[in-house]
């Protein structure tokens, strides 16, 4: 488990203030939503983490390790221990279920029976084993939400980024999924930061929610 440390935070996108200084603690294992409207700086939060931006000032830390800091990457995403799923879930559409969770850990050199044995446990875990050789647009919108988990699982992380990924679905499958999140948290013990809107998904979801507005923490 990785706990998260953001120390007087910025970030900026020419004139637009995206992120005023923000200093946030997240305790390893626990679920914490980040809470707010459109553009109130939810996502560039979960970004900066994730290493696809770099804060204008201030320090990004897991576990004590300096990840960022000051305009510059100490330590590079792919070298962050932590998977991501995006709003538009962005699954590779030529490539089948097993393929898409295949691509990241052949990308990290790890050997094929290893693969083979993390894939099928992974699509065990999100219930999707009998639809290993589809494609994403032959499955419906629950289920390649669930790929795009199991992608990030897959690759082991201490640490789970999650960016509106429920927003494209009905309310019934919503709230099925984010008792599925729910429960494989408890079970495999990530630390979760969860994007979303949604004041009812944020409940569902969170140990704690962080209200956002702004570019800058409600308290």
């Amino acid at each position: 488990m990785s706990g998260i440390e953001l120390s007087g935070v910025s970030k900026r996108f020419g004139n637009r203030v995206a992120l005023q200084p923000v200093s946030i603690e997240i305790e390893a294992g626990r679920r914490v939503v980040l809470f707010g409207p459109s553009g109130c700086g939810k996502t560039t939060v979960l970004r900066l983490i994730a290493g696809l931006l770099i804060p204008d000032s201030g320090v990004v830390s897991v576990d004590g390790q300096i990840f960022a800091r000051d305009g510059v990457n100490l330590v590079e995403p792919e070298h962050r221990n932590l998977g991501m799923v995006f709003q538009d879930l962005a699954l590779w559409p030529h490539m089948t279920v097993k393929g898409n969770l295949d691509f990241g850990l052949r990308a990290r050199n790890i050997a094929a029976e290893e693969r083979a044995r993390r894939i099928r446990e992974t699509l065990d875990i999100v219930g999707l084993s009998e639809r290993v050789d589809t494609r994403p647009h032959e499955l419906s919108g629950g289920e390649q939400q669930r790929v795009a988990l199991a992608r990030a699982l897959v690759l082991q992380p201490k640490i789970l980024l999650m960016d509106e990924p429920l927003s494209s679905l009905d309310e019934v499958r919503r709230e099925q999924l984010c008792s599925e999140i729910v429960k494989l948290q408890d079970q495999l013990s990530w630390t979760l930061v969860y994007v979303t809107h949604d004041r009812l998904e944020a409940e569902r979801l969170g140990h704690r929610i962080l209200r956002m507005h702004e570019g800058s923490l409600v308290t």
